[in-house]
């Protein structure tokens, strides 16, 4: 998932949020008029919230409050669980059989039924609709009828979905895919109510959900009110009795107004504060590892950046970035240097192989200049590392990389920053393809699997390829590692497709992330998920 602060692995705000929403009740009061409910940071969503339309953090935020599908993953572990499916049985990997739990209710009092997910994926998956999600459905028998790669859709809905009952559907899928139910936890597969197909733009001003909490009021740009779902049936109820979501497009100003008492909790400490957040907050600070790297994409797209040969330029300037350095001097060592494409929360059953990138991921000035000048040079004389300038500190690492860029090559002109305003704006650039550069891209996972952070990144066409590189051998070594029935064999596949990634430097890996936070004293239970994301429901307000 892409996101504002990495970064789902991005995703991490954008509009300018209005002064009385940004600075709110003031006192001790942490910024929200309601009691019990807590005030948070957040950046304005790319898209609006459909769960088959968000592919960033920001709106994944939001759906984890609101919405429940058959797989949660565990808030301190990162496992899927069960959540509304009672079981998924299969006896060859690609024919599924779901089954529902009794009593699971929409808020506005729906039943949630088989239809529910059918319909929402039937949605998700077809063409004319336009939802960035797409590809997670593409294992599903029939998606080339709904959404082809050229021309119109030839049917209305895929053939490898049925609903049998009310409780239970079936799933054919295309091919063997061994782990298919773990990404089931993933906000795209959620249900959907009857009132998102019968009347959208009501939906979309107030989405209607199944989660733990409901959407009082949304204003786009501004801020998002949520409160506590009193009839939530699910064993994870929420603890407090709402949350305020409020954008900033500077997070400064949030870490001012939460050690001001008008914020109750900041979810990205920025980097200026680092070294000051323990003392201004009195120890209520939180750095823990999460499954996000940050990475530079670039524009496969753009002819001088994909000619033979540019492989080199790329693996030069991965080598002019001293990672070392800006780790330890930006964000306090509270990123590490990457050594490859994943990450270690991932652990090496998991897939994380320490040191795949080798010397291509280490300082060497002069073997960079050396391997910029095989490949042909940087496209035009002059790169432009494009980010969202609103949250996450990008500009100051941004400054740091080409800094480190400039000096390896010698040529103080070879690398600079290109600031985009808002990260809604940022990411409508990158996915128009309208960058003609590396650009940031943080990357959060959407589900704790290798396979989540290389398909999604890299496989031709895929939902997050942001870049546009396509590798047929990459592609051929998914599909068997997606295919092979035994977990370790799989893992090992993909492995061997993450070489490819590497061979190529598909993308430079620079540093994984860990998860930071601040909070206020009238919180308590305050924790992040694997994915970085608060576990809002389990915090404590008074």
């Amino acid at each position: 998932m892409r996101g504002a602060r990495h970064a789902k692995w991005a995703a991490v705000a954008t509009a300018v949020a209005l002064a009385a929403t940004a600075c709110g009740g003031g006192g001790s009061g942490g910024g929200s008029g309601d009691a019990g409910v807590l005030s948070a940071s957040w950046g304005d969503p790319q898209n609006p919230l459909e769960p088959a339309n968000t592919n960033e953090v920001q709106g994944g935020k939001v759906l984890e409050m609101i919405f429940r599908g058959l797989k949660r993953y565990n808030p301190k572990t990162g496992a899927a669980e069960d959540m509304l499916a009672e079981k998924i049985d299969t006896t060859d990997s690609q024919n599924f059989t779901v089954t529902l739990k009794d009593g699971w209710t929409f808020s506005n009092g729906e039943k949630v039924t088989a239809k529910s997910f059918v319909d929402a994926w039937n949605y998700g998956a077809h063409v004319k609709n336009k939802q960035k999600n797409a590809p997670f459905f593409a294992y599903i028998e029939g998606y080339d009828k709904v959404h082809p790669e050229e021309g119109q859709a030839t049917a209305d809905t895929m053939s490898g979905l049925v609903v049998k009952d009310d409780k239970t559907f079936t799933v054919k899928l295309t091919q063997k895919f061994s782990t298919w139910p773990e990404t089931l936890g993933y906000a795209a597969f959620a249900p959907l109510p009857k009132v998102f197909f019968d009347d959208h733009d009501a939906f979309l001003k107030t989405p209607v959900g199944n989660g733990p909490y409901t959407v009082k009021s949304y204003d786009k740009g501004s801020a998002m009110s949520l409160r506590k779902w009193a009839d939530y049936p699910g064993d994870d109820k929420a603890q407090n009795e709402g949350v305020d979501l409020k954008v900033y497009t500077d997070y400064g100003t949030a870490y001012t107004d939460l050690t001001a008492g008008n914020l109750d909790l900041l979810d990205d400490v920025p980097a200026a504060q680092l070294k000051n957040v323990k003392n201004d907050v009195g120890g209520r600070y939180l750095n823990t590892p999460a499954g996000i790297i940050q990475t530079l994409a670039f524009p496969f797209y753009d002819a001088d950046w994909n000619k033979p040969g540019s492989e080199k330029v790329r693996k030069g300037l991965s080598m002019a970035i001293n990672r070392d350095l800006i780790t330890d001097t930006i964000f306090e060592k509270t990123r590490t240097p990457a050594t490859d494409w994943t990450s270690p929360v991932l652990g090496e059953a998991g897939g994380y192989q320490a040191g795949l990138c080798g010397a291509a991921c280490k300082y060497n000035a002069a073997e960079a200049k050396k391997l910029v000048a095989e490949g042909g040079g940087i496209p035009g004389g002059q790169m432009k590392i494009s980010y969202n300038a609103d949250t996450g500190s990008h500009k100051e690492w941004v400054e740091a990389v080409c800094n480190s860029i400039n000096k390896a090559l010698g040529d103080n002109k070879a690398c600079v920053g290109n600031p985009v305003g808002t990260f809604a704006d940022y990411r409508n650039q990158v996915t128009q393809q309208k960058l003609d550069g590396p650009f940031r891209a943080g990357w959060q996972m959407d589900y704790p699997l290798i396979q989540n952070f290389l398909e999604p990144l890299y496989a031709t066409g895929a939902s997050s390829n942001d870049g546009k590189w396509s590798n047929k051998e990459f592609d051929r070594l998914l599909k068997e590692a997606n295919a092979e029935p035994d977990t370790t064999k799989a893992t090992a596949k993909f492995q061997e497709a993450e070489k490819v990634v590497a061979e190529e430097m598909a993308a430079i890996p620079l540093w994984y992330q860990n998860g930071s936070a601040a909070y206020s004293e009238r919180t308590s239970n305050v924790a992040l998920n694997p994915f970085s994301i608060p576990v809002y429901n389990e915090v404590k307000v008074g």
